[in-house]
Formats: C-alpha cells, sequence, structure tokens
C-alpha cells in the first residue's frame, strides 16, 4: 500500500516504524527543524531523523495546507494517509488526496480530550483511565468516526512522559489492526457522540503555574501532567521554581496553602487540603536537584510561594 505518514514527535516514532516493518511505501511529512535549547540549535523533529535512516522521502511544510503542501502528497498518490500528532489540521483538499481516507493515531479514548494535548489533559484531569483511538479523519478537530479503541489505567504517579511513551507503542500496535481490518474490509466506522466529548487546547508555559490554593491530589496531578513539558512552578521572590517530581503525603500542617515546610530532611508545599512532598525541583539560573541536595544550599523552611 502506498502510504503518505504524517507526523512530528516521539509519540508518532512507534507508528512509522510499524509502518516501515510492514513494508508499505512511504512517504513521510513532518514539521520544520526547529530551533531547540538556549543556543537555538537547529534541530530536526523526531520523525523526520527515523525517515532518513531508513531511505526514505521526507518532506517539511510550516504548513501542509499551502499549495506546495498539497501538491507533494499529490505527486506521491497515496493509497492512504496515516497522522500521529502530526501538529497541523488538513484542508479539505488534503483530505480528498488519498483514495482509501486518512487515519489518525489519537492519544485519548475519543471523544474525551480531542485536541492538542489529550495525554497531559487526561493526567492534568486526575483520569484513572486513558487510551488510544484510531479514526477516520475529517475537516473537523479529532471529530471523524472512529475505527478501534484500546483503553489502559493511568498509574498515581505516571507523567506526561512515561504515560505518552506507553500510548505511543499501544498506538502502534491499534495502527497495525486498523490496517489489517482495513484491507480485509471488516472496519466498522463508528460515529462520535458530540454530547460526549472534552477539548483540550495546546499547553502553554503558563499552564504550569501551580495554585497552592487547589487540593493537593489536583497540585500532585498537574505536575506529572506537565513533567517534561511545560513543567510545573510556583514563583518564590519573583522567580520560577519548576517542580518536576511531587509525591503524595499523608503529613499534616497548619500553615496557609503555598507554604513550604521541611521535615525530616524532606520538602513540603502547603495545599488546600494537606500537602505534596517535592521530590525534584530547579531554581531560576540552577541545574535539576532532588530536594535534599538543594534543602543544603538554600533553606526553604517557611517560605511562601505562588
Amino acid at each position: 500500500m502506498r502510504i503518505a505518514f504524517l507526523g512530528t514527535p516521539e509519540f508518532a516514532l512507534p507508528s512509522l516504524q510499524a509502518l516501515i516493518d510492514r513494508g508499505d511505501t512511504l512517504a513521510v511529512f513532518t514539521q520544520p527543524d526547529r530551533p531547540v535549547g538556549r543556543k537555538a540549535v537547529l534541530t530536526p523533529p523526531p520523525v523526520k531523523v527515523l525517515t532518513q535512516e531508513h531511505g526514505i522521502p521526507v518532506f517539511q511544510f510550516e504548513r501542509i495546507r499551502s499549495a506546495e503542501g498539497r501538491e507533494a502528497l499529490e505527486a506521491f498518490a497515496p493509497d492512504l494517509m496515516v497522522t500521529a500528532a502530526f501538529g497541523q489540521l488538513l484542508s479539505a483538499k488534503n483530505l480528498a488526496i488519498p483514495r482509501l481516507g486518512t487515519i489518525n493515531v489519537h492519544g485519548s479514548l475519543l471523544p474525551k480530550y480531542r485536541g492538542a494535548s489529550p495525554i497531559q489533559s487526561a493526567i492534568i484531569a486526575g483520569e484513572a483511565e486513558t487510551g488510544v483511538t484510531t479514526m477516520m479523519t475529517d475537516i473537523g478537530m479529532d471529530t471523524g468516526d472512529m475505527l478501534l479503541k484500546e483503553a489502559t489505567p493511568i498509574g498515581p504517579d505516571e507523567t506526561y512522559e512515561q504515560l505518552s511513551e506507553r500510548l505511543a507503542a499501544l498506538g502502534a500496535e491499534l495502527l497495525l489492526q486498523t490496517l489489517e481490518q482495513l484491507e480485509a474490509g471488516t472496519l466498522v466506522r463508528v460515529p462520535q457522540d458530540p454530547a460526549e466529548a472534552t477539548v483540550c487546547h495546546m499547553l502553554t508555559k503558563e499552564d504550569g503555574h501551580i495554585d497552592c490554593t487547589k487540593p493537593a491530589k489536583a497540585v500532585h496531578d498537574l505536575v506529572r501532567g506537565t513533567n517534561p513539558w511545560p513543567c510545573a512552578f510556583v514563583i518564590s521572590d519573583g522567580q520560577a521554581v519548576k517542580i518536576f517530581e511531587t509525591r503524595r503525603s499523608a503529613e499534616r500542617f497548619s500553615d496557609a496553602p503555598g507554604t513550604l515546610r521541611e521535615r525530616g530532611g524532606r520538602l513540603y508545599l502547603i495545599c488546600a487540603d494537606g500537602a505534596v512532598e517535592i521530590v525534584s525541583l530547579q531554581a531560576s539560573g540552577k541545574k535539576r536537584m532532588d530536594a535534599k541536595t538543594f534543602l543544603r544550599g538554600c533553606p526553604l523552611d517557611g517560605k511562601t510561594v505562588c
């Protein structure tokens, strides 16, 4: 089968590798190289790196909806398009190109968490379960007919990075099952119920700002749902302090939310109904440290953050 694969970050890699292993004729479309880090080093997206390792044609467009993007897709003449965390919306003209349509690998149990941050949003919302859905892409934002679903529990301390890796592998397996059923003519399309839909936006750095007046579980869920990006943080003396890892704690304090307390060599952040233990953190201009190491050089007991 001739398949145009559209994807960009690490989440897309297992699905792309599955298609490579299947032996399909592939062309890959991904985002342009971007500057990364403080030195703004121009860096290719992960999908481009894997594609080049296998000598597969790769095309990069700022907008796949542009005339140039559409013409490149048309020139490849795919039977099918497959998308996985591509990061761009497709136009009606894009979607009309493949004769078998476009299948998307989406990191949620649709119709919940349509949009740009389904994995992070599920963790931040405190969900106990999520999964992957393959769907037929239409002109809406993740509104197309569902094909196959696979659910998985979310661990109570599982981070966005950890869950994303698991869902990426699960998505690749589900994609292979979807293609097998497509080729066998047994694939069933199930329309989504709009009444059950939730939409999640693309996260910004400000979404990581911890509100200490919320319950401890909500704070813990925000920390793990934004690890490693955009990363949770509090403001201390006008500077952002990143919080990478927390634990729920049974320790009790009488301080107001937003107070930091040291106890037994451990650091706690007081929340609305209890506290979370801060396991690792990073002050502005410093390296990431575990809390015990951090406290040796910077006592925080009694300090208030916001």
